[in-house]
Formats: C-alpha cells, structure tokens, sequence
C-alpha cells in the first residue's frame, strides 16, 4: 500500500510511513540545473521498476543509488536524490517491487528479488558515460537508505563488490531477531558489547510492529487501475506480499512463534548473512529511539564487518522509528561520507563513535536538547578500546507475580512508531508508565552518589521458578525493563522499549536463572536518583501465552550498566528561551559586580536608607522604535518595610518598569532611584538590590547550588556576605540542591530564583511573578517569607498576576494600565476606592433606614448580620457616627470589595493581569 494511494491510513500507520518511507537526509531544494530523468526498468523476471536519475551539473560524475523505507516509493527520497545531486553525484533511485507504480511483490530484501534489482540498476549505472567508472562494468557507485532501504544497502554491499561506500540508516542486522526478539542467554554476552542483544532463533514475536508492516504492505486499493494494484488481485489477505512471506506472516500472528522455515526465509533477508562480507568503508546509523531496529543490531553489523578487515563508522542519534528523522548533523555526516569515499574530496572521515546525550531540557515546549559525544572508536571493536561497565547492586526480595489469563489486561510500553514517551511536549503518545496490579516485579539500586551517562545495554542476572500450587506452564514469557526514579518518586522507562524473554522453567521448583540483555539506550542518569529493573509478565507489542501462571522472580546480581567515555562535539544543551533568562541574571549580577567595585573604590560607606526612600520612580517614560510607548509618565514612591504590588494587565508596562529600575533598560524620559542614588549601569546602589525580572535564567547542566555559587561568584562580593543558608532556606529545596536544574520542574526553578534573589539580603528585593509554578502550600509560604522580609526593615516590590496573593500578601499597591499608573495607595485604600463598605450591626433594618438618609449614598442592602451600601464618597466615619447616634450598635465597618473588584473597575475592559 502506498501511503498517498486509497483510503486513508491510521494515525499510527501514517506515522510508521512518515519514518520508513523516506531517509530525509535533507530539505534542501535542488538547483535548477539538477535534471531529473523518468524511466521504467523490466528486470530479468518481468517486473517494472520506477526509476528516477538525477544528474548534476558535471558529469562524469560518482554515482549513488537511494533505496526508499518500507511503505514509500522513489516519491519519498526524492529531496535526498536532489541533495546528492546537488553535491555533484548521479543519483537513481527507483521504486522497489511491490511499492509506488513498480509491479511485483513484496519479498523483504530478498536476494534473489529486490537485491537482485538493486545489482541490475548497477549494471545500468556502469553503461552510462555520466558515470565514473573504476573499470569495465565497475562504476563508482554508493548506496544509501533507511531502514528496509538500509538492509538493501548492506545486502547489495555484500553480494555486490563494486559498491565502493555505504550509509545503511536504522536499519535491521537480522530480521528473525529483530521481530523475534529473546535478551535471555544461557551465558552472559561479552562484557565489550555496548548493545549486544541478538538472541536465540525462538524469541518472543514482536506482533505490535510485524502487524503494522504487514499492513503497510498489503494493498488496500485493489480496485483501482494500476499495475501495482493489479499485481495483487481483488481480495486478497496478502496484498502485495509474496505467498511466502504471507504464509509467514499468517503463522507466526496465529502461533506467536517462530518456525525453522520462517526463519530460515527472514535470514535470508538478514545482511548478518554477508556482513562479513563487505569490504567498501560503511557509515553505520541507527537511532536511539527505535523499538523496531535496536541499537543491539547496528552493533552485530559492526562486529562482523570490521571481524572480517572492514571499515567501519558508527554514529547513534536521537530518534529512529519511534522518533525524529537524522538531524541536520547526522545528514551532513552522510553526505561527507560519499563526498570522501566516492568523490576523494574533503576531510577523512575516520572509524570513530558518536552518540546523543538528552539533556532533559526542552526548547519552549517541543523541542528537546541534547550533546553529541565523540570516542575515537566503536567500543570493542579491533583496535578499540573495551567497553566501560559500572555494576550497581539490586536491592528487593523474590517477588510473585502473575499471568493473566489470555494476557490481558497487558502492560503498554510503548505504540510501534510512536515509542513510550505519548503526550509528551515531543508530540508523541504516552502509554501506561505502569503495570496493570500484580504483574511485575521490580528492584531498585540505591541512590547514585554520582551522576552517570549510559551508553549501551545494561545487563542483569534474573532467576523464575515457579510457585508450589499455583499455575504455571513448562516457559515463562517476561519482559524486563529499566527506569529512572528520581526522589520525588517520578520513573522514566529508559531506552523507550522492553527486552523480551522466554525462560525455560523446571518443573521440580528449581529456579531457572539467565542473563538479561535490556535494550540498547544512552540516558544521563542525575545523582541521588535510582535506576530500577522491572520484570512484567504482559507487553501490548508482544505476543503473550494464554495460559495463566503465577512465577516467582528474582535478581541474582548486580545490574551492570554501561559507560562510553567521549568527548563534547556538539550541543544543543541550552535553548534560546534559558538563554535570555541567563543573560538577564547575568546582566544583573555583573550590575552588581560593578557597582560593588565602584563602591570601593571610591571608599566609601554604603548609602544610609535616610538617605531617600528605597525605591522612587519621577516621571519614567519608554518609547521603543517605531513610536510604540510602554511606559508613560510613571510616577510612585516605595518606603522602607513594606510590600509593593505592582499590578495592571498585561502589556499594561510592569515589565518594562522593572527592567528600567535595575538598568537594564534606559528609560527615554525621567528616573529611577534607590536610597537617594539614581539607577543606571554600574551605579554603586545596585549592590543593595536583589532582583528576579523575565523568568529564572540558570545554567541547566549545572546543579541548582552550584548555580547560586557562580551567581553570587560574578558579583565580586565576599562568600560571606552571600548568607547562604538563609537563601537555601527559603529555597526548600533539600536534596534536589544537588541536582541538575535542568531536571528541575517550574516550581523548582522558581522557588531556586527567589533565593537567588536574596542571596546577600538586599536592602530592596525585586521579584517579577514570584509565585509562577509554586503550588498553594508553596505559595502560602512564599507569602510568610515576603512578609518576614519586610518585618525585617528591608523593602519588597512584586509584579504579581494573582490578585488575591497580592491582596494577602503586600500592604502597599500599585496599579498600572496602558503604560501609565492609574491607582496608588495602600491595599486596604485601593479596595475601599469605589465608597462600598459593610457594616456589621446589631439592627441591620434600622441601619439600612439610617443609611439611606444619608445625602450621596446610592444603595442599601441588608445582608446576615449586617448592611451592604455604596457611600459614593461619603467617609465611612460619617457613616458609622449616623449609626451610633441613630442608636445602632456597630461592630465592625469595613470596605466590601476585593482587590480584583477594584482592580477591574480601575482597568475596565482590560481584564487580564
């Protein structure tokens, strides 16, 4: 089935196509001297093949064939033919049989089929004077493609002599293991292998993914004209597939199992059939988040090519089925690989290693970060060195756990093309991170005393026996998995996928113990979190008994996990939104730095509060180009001990203001001062200011202690003038001081930035939307801190959108619309700004007849206990003596409004804070 042909397929479907139909080594529009050729090739048994050449500028030229991912066509590569193009090769690329208008069938990169193609296109290339040739029916020729393209590029590599370079991308090393997959092994793999996982003939059945590519395969379009969909016939189960794979497939979706004939027909597409062929340079990628093609089969093909004298480059990035296309880097890798192989220009690639590091910190919401890492070498390879191992001891007794009958409920790990991660701000789905009650065991390690990187497949010992009384066949059929546990009890599955086992058991009550592969994955795991193995006895993806059983598990060992020592070559590990925050915090603290250093060197003593008030802004104006006005003629005074709130809607200027109060900002027109002393870059009063203005700005890679020491560091002040622990305090952040900020949630970040804020206790502390991301607990105690500061003697300006905090929380309010103040007073003068005000009495009838004689008072409501009426300017002293002398007891008289009644009449229809 061709994506774009006939019904239209499912969400998952489309997103498995998206994937595997085309490599998009690159977006890059051709040059309009790219000339592109159509053609149909018969091949010696009768089937049409789609064909397209481009041609670059100058030829003769080397040449690269671009085989298309399972679902596509030649339509699906064509802006990587076009980019190759562009570099200076002739590219073909053609539409395997069975896909786009090529007739035939399906047989999976057979040999004797689509590799067969592949090798007559060759044959085509080392006719044409366009193309250089090495000798007589040699041409200079590279193969690229992903995943069902790059098992035909290792395929026609190995069958083929006179392909001179390769780049196969996510793609399989054996196909049997990889739909069959078994990580349990007798014996355990060798210790230099960073994703060994290839296992035993009789695996589990991976009928997630095998059901969704067999899908793909089928033609569901059968009653449209065509070849391709002629080549099928009406209503048939099988669609383009042949009656061989069909018959395979049929057994293995209604068995679960594998049988020597289908194995035997999935080796026989394998490239681990004649890896140990290849001889031309191969550039080996695959992607970290695959749960179709594991990082465990790249590693076979690298074993056995460079185990017979070839060479090899591996480079692991961040996606693959389950995730996103090669990134820019890894597109350009590909492309210098054939520039020096095939054209002899640019630099020697070499034979090394990279993979991606996730930093865990995100771009906005979407876009994921991350650091390449470098090793000279593949780990374990001739000439390499081994492979690094850290074991971590496994805390947690023997478990039961249970088989449900027929296998459902099951647990859900991951969606094939979509991964573990649904929901997630990558925009993919996030399954179940737990396991339906009773059917997994799981044991932890202890909290890690330092932050570690894996790369590769971690590995553990596990023992099942059976439970005396309870059911339980002659195998168990489990699925192990590692997570990350981070104190606050939050687990990542690591790796996105689960390693599948079928464990023969003994009768006697003897438990069976193997080695456990888990799945090839690179993840930084944080200091003081732990890593957890789980074993469950159900995966949605896999195929599981029907039987129900009860088993006892075990670990027997240490969890070894995998380290690749590298270096830093790329990365993208602090976004452009953390920059800003960064570069303000930094701007701030070099503020203070400079004005620390003024102040000494003129000697003299810091500037008495006497001095002036802590803050006074005469006449602020800012008008940014183009003529647009954000601040006009913004006037207020703040005194010593008190709470400011600075509210107004947003756009109203607030913003702008306080970044004009810590110089950060020139105003157009008017000032700022603080104690007496004006405000500007490196005046000496800056010193006695803390500020937190646009959100928290921290180095994400640095924890969030080290963070306020390099902060604190960059003022040039004395350590012990920073009050640390006072700072910490308020932060509350116990053992999360020592992690990464970049694991930190919103809350953290924020409550880190407030104690950033006061490191020093500043004489004037600036806090802009301090209570963003803090739950109510937290937001209560901020309000208690706010207080006590100002108790202090000390002053506190908040720009706050949460009017009821702002109302709790300061004793002085200022209210800003359009650019301009609008309001300034205290709380308690701002709510009572309109005239309305309650009376509580002991007569509220008489109190109401009483107020309404009352000259200007508009209305009169009598409420529970008391009297509502709007005095319309009217004092409410005047009031309250008319109740007095008329008689009534008055036992309280206050303002009725809240501070967002007032507000909203003070803004109008700008409702928005």
């Amino acid at each position: 089935m061709h994506p774009t042909r006939g019904g239209r397929p499912s969400l998952a479907l489309s997103a498995v196509l998206a994937v595997l139909g085309g490599l998009l080594l690159t977006g890059a529009a051709a040059p309009a001297d790219v000339r592109v050729a159509e053609e149909r090739v018969t091949t010696a048994d009768g089937v049409e093949l789609d064909t397209s050449l481009y041609l670059p500028a100058t030829t003769p030229a080397p040449a690269v064939l671009v085989a298309h991912g399972f679902g596509g066509s030649k339509a699906s590569v064509d802006a990587d033919a076009r980019a190759l193009a562009a570099r200076g090769f002739v590219v073909l690329t053609w539409s395997a049989r069975g896909f786009g208008t090529s007739t035939g069938q399906i047989a999976l990169d057979s040999p004797d089929h689509e590799v067969a193609d592949a090798r007559a296109l060759v044959d085509r290339l080392a006719g044409r004077p366009d193309v250089v040739q090495d000798a007589p029916g040699d041409p200079r020729v590279g193969v690229t493609g992903a995943s069902y393209g790059g098992a035909l590029a290792l395929l026609l590599a190995g069958l083929d002599p006179r392909v001179d370079a390769l780049a196969p991308v996510i793609t399989w090393n054996n196909l049997g293991q990889a739909l069959f997959p078994n990580a349990a092994a007798a014996a355990p793999p060798p210790a230099d292998t960073p994703a060994h996982g290839i296992a035993a003939p009789d695996g589990v059945f991976k009928s997630g993914w095998a059901g969704l590519l067999f899908s793909a395969g089928r033609d569901e379009t059968s009653d449209e004209p065509g070849a391709a969909a002629a080549s099928a016939g009406p209503a048939n189960p099988c669609g383009r597939f042949t009656a061989e794979i069909c018959a395979a497939y049929t057994e293995a979706a209604t068995t679960g199992r594998i049988s020597p004939a289908t194995a035997e027909l999935l080796r026989r597409s394998s490239p681990a059939t004649v890896a140990d062929r290849i001889t031309a340079p191969t550039l080996l990628v695959q992607g970290e988040q695959d749960t179709l093609f594991g990082l465990d089969q790249a590693d076979a093909t690298a074993r056995q090519i460079t185990g017979a004298g070839g060479r090899v480059k591996v480079e692991w990035f961040a996606g693959g089925h389950d995730g996103a296309a090669p990134a820019e880097a890894v597109r350009d890798t590909v492309g210098d690989w054939f520039d020096f192989h095939l054209a002899g220009i640019g630099d020697d690639p070499g034979t090394g290693f990279s993979y991606v590091v996730p930093s865990g910190v995100r771009a906005g919401s979407n876009t994921p970060t991350s650091r390449t890492l470098a090793a000279p070498a593949y780990p374990g390879l001739p000439g390499a060195a081994a492979l690094l191992t850290t074991p971590l001891p496994l805390e947690g007794d023997a478990q039961e756990i249970v088989h449900p009958a027929g296998g459902r409920p099951a647990a859900i790990t991951s969606l094939p093309g979509l991964g573990g991660a649904l929901g997630s701000a990558a925009g993919r789905i996030s399954a179940f991170a737990a396991d339906p009650a009773g059917q997994s065991a799981t044991f932890r390690t202890p909290p890690l005393e330092a932050s570690l990187v894996l790369a590769g497949a971690p590995r553990v010992q596990v023992s099942v026996a059976r439970v005396p009384g309870q059911p339980a066949p002659a195998e168990a059929v489990l699925f192990a998995r590692v997570t990350e546990l981070d104190p606050d009890g939050r687990r990542t599955l690591l790796g996105g996928a689960v390693a599948p086992m079928r464990v023969p058991v003994p009768a006697d009550g003897t438990p069976a113990t193997v080695t456990v592969t888990l799945p090839g994955l690179v993840a930084p795991v944080e200091s003081g979190n732990r890593l957890a193995v789980s074993i469950a006895t159900t995966d949605q993806g896999f195929t599981s008994p029907v039987e129900p059983a009860v088993w006892q598990v075990d670990v027997t060992g240490d969890l070894i996990v995998p380290v690749v020592p590298g270096t830093s070559a790329t990365a993208s590990t602090v976004p452009l939104g953390p920059l800003v925050g960064i570069a303000v915090v930094l701007a701030i603290a070099l503020l203070g730095w400079m004005g620390f250093r003024l102040r000494r060197r003129r000697a003299t003593a810091p500037v008495a509060a006497e001095d002036g008030p802590p803050l006074r802004v005469s006449g602020l104006a800012k008008t940014y180009a183009g003529g647009f006005q954000a601040v006009k003629d913004v006037s207020f005074t703040v005194e010593q001990g008190i709470v400011l709130g600075l509210l107004g809607p947003n756009g109203a200027g607030k913003t702008t203001v306080l970044r004009m109060l810590m110089g950060l900002v020139r105003p157009t027109a008017g000032t700022v001062s603080a104690f007496g002393q004006p405000i500007g870059p490196g005046s000496p009063v800056l010193a006695r200011i803390g500020a937190f203005v646009e959100g928290p700005g921290f180095l994400p890679h640095l924890s969030g202690a080290d963070n306020l020491r390099l902060y604190w560091a960059a003022t040039g002040r004395p350590a012990a003038e920073a009050h640390v622990e006072e700072a910490l305090e308020i932060a509350d952040l116990g053992a999360a001081l020592g992690r990464r900020v970049g694991t930190y949630s919103q809350g953290m970040r924020q409550r880190l930035a407030i104690a950033q804020a006061m490191l020093g206790l500043p004489d004037l502390l600036v806090l802009d939307e301090p209570t963003n991301g803090l739950d109510p607990p937290q937001i209560s105690a901020m309000r208690e801190v706010l207080r006590r500061y100002a108790a202090r003697g000390r002053t506190v300006v908040v720009s706050s959108h949460l009017l009821a905090e702002v109302e709790q929380t300061c004793t002085h309010v200022v209210v800003m619309h359009r650019g301009e103040v609008v309001a300034d007073g205290t709380v308690e003068e701002i709510i009572a700004g309109g005239g309305a005000a309650t009376f509580t009495v002991d007569a509220p009838e008489r109190a109401a007849s009483v107020l309404s004689d009352l000259a200007g008072v508009l209305s009169v409501e009598v409420v529970e206990g008391g009297v509502h009426a709007e005095l319309n300017g009217t004092p409410r002293a005047e009031a309250v003596r008319a109740l007095v002398a008329a008689g009534v007891e008055v036992a309280a008289a206050g303002p009725r409004r809240r501070l967002e009644d007032a507000f909203l009449q003070l803004v109008g229809e700008d409702r928005t804070p």
